[in-house]
């Protein structure tokens, strides 16, 4: 059965994804180590994890497979989840794949490496758009439909 798990840790869509679960009856399990307020959809379940590094991505990463979908920014967890088979979307609506992901993560380590060379290159990056949001929606109906087909 398709599940959608969202590392709910700083992320911008949790209500998107919560109606688009609701659209398609699917369970959304909404992870993160507190701070969120539960749902009252029969279909979410608020999952909160204990404090530690990494702790919500070990429980969303042991989960996952074949015909779920993850949403995650983080992009360690998603090279896990894209090993166990499932689908992963960044919150603009950007498709993590087996065919991009080594590039994403070389490129992750990459401006890790100049951020702690250089101290005054910090923080930055774009705003999170509406266009992002649109992107996501759309991104995640996709996945959806593939999900269900695949599970």
């Amino acid at each position: 059965m398709t599940a959608i798990y969202v590392d709910a840790d700083a992320c911008p869509v949790k209500a998107e994804a919560e109606r688009v679960a609701t659209r398609h009856g699917v369970r959304l399990f909404v992870v993160s180590n507190g701070g969120l307020r539960p749902s009252q959809n029969p279909l979410v379940e608020t999952v909160i994890v204990p404090d530690g590094p990494d702790v919500a991505d070990m429980w969303i990463a042991e989960r996952c497979g074949k015909g779920d979908v993850v949403i995650t920014g983080d992009i360690p967890l998603a090279a896990k989840c894209i090993e166990a088979g499932a689908q992963v979307l960044k919150h603009n609506g950007e498709f993590l794949t087996q065919a991009n992901i080594g590039n994403v993560l070389a490129t992750r380590d990459l401006m890790a490496d100049l951020r702690a060379a250089d101290p005054f290159r910090q923080g930055g990056g774009k705003g999170f758009t509406k266009a992002d949001r649109s992107r996501f929606l759309d991104a995640l109906e996709r996945a959806l439909r593939k999900a269900s087909s695949s599970a």
